[in-house]
């Protein structure tokens, strides 16, 4: 984590499958309420199709310097269809009858009840734990990142047929390699919270 930090410009360097493979295996792997997983990841590396996106994403370089584009894609809504899917798998993977996952269904009944709105927010929320994971997984296998909300999520939304899928764009993550000479952050200090201030342990609550 030290060794990461947010690339500003990249080389054009392609990242080999296995990399791709494992940070794509992290994102699916990562933690989400319920495993429900609310959202979709796009794989982008077509250089027709990111040039197109760059000046959604205000001209930023990185979108058409980076190997691969990943698009964190939250789900509009949390249907029936979405949840009985689910359901589905669990029963599936673990090798047991549908009947039997009454909680889980429960739950995921409790989000179908809820407005578009609201599903949109919580889903978008479970994206960017899966965004984290990414960076992180990245990091572990020394290819850069970048994550981004500086795009214009209505106009990719429509550019990639989003909304025909039932999802609408929150986070795009560029990942390739460094070019540390054109870099302007690359060589300076990484700065953080000091520990001290970051961390709160529970001897320094006033609890009553």
């Amino acid at each position: 984590m030290n060794w990461r930090y947010a690339t500003k410009s990249m080389n054009g360097t392609l990242v080999p499958q296995e990399k791709i493979d494992i940070i794509l295996e992290s994102i699916r792997l990562s933690a989400s309420s319920i495993g429900l997983q609310p959202y979709n990841v796009l794989v982008i590396s077509d250089r027709d199709l990111l040039e197109k996106i760059q000046p959604i994403a205000f001209n930023q370089g990185q979108i058409t310097q980076a190997s691969h584009l990943i698009i964190f894609a939250a789900w509009d809504k949390i249907t029936q269809e979405r949840v009985d899917a689910f359901i589905s798998n669990i029963a599936v993977s673990r090798g047991v009858e549908e009947s039997s996952l009454g909680i889980m269904r429960g739950y995921g009944d409790n989000f179908v009840a809820q407005s578009a709105e609201d599903n949109f927010k919580w889903a978008a929320r479970q994206a960017y734990i899966a965004l984290g994971t990414a960076l992180v997984a990245a990091a572990s296998v020394e290819v850069d990142s970048t994550p981004m909300e500086g795009f214009n999520t209505e106009a990719l939304d429509e550019l990639l047929g989003l909304k025909e899928r039932g999802l609408k764009s929150v986070s795009i993550l560029p990942i390739g390699y460094r070019d540390a000479e054109k870099d302007w952050l690359a060589p300076l200090k990484k700065v953080r919270t000091p520990k001290e201030e970051l961390f709160v342990f529970d001897g320094e609550l006033l609890v009553s």
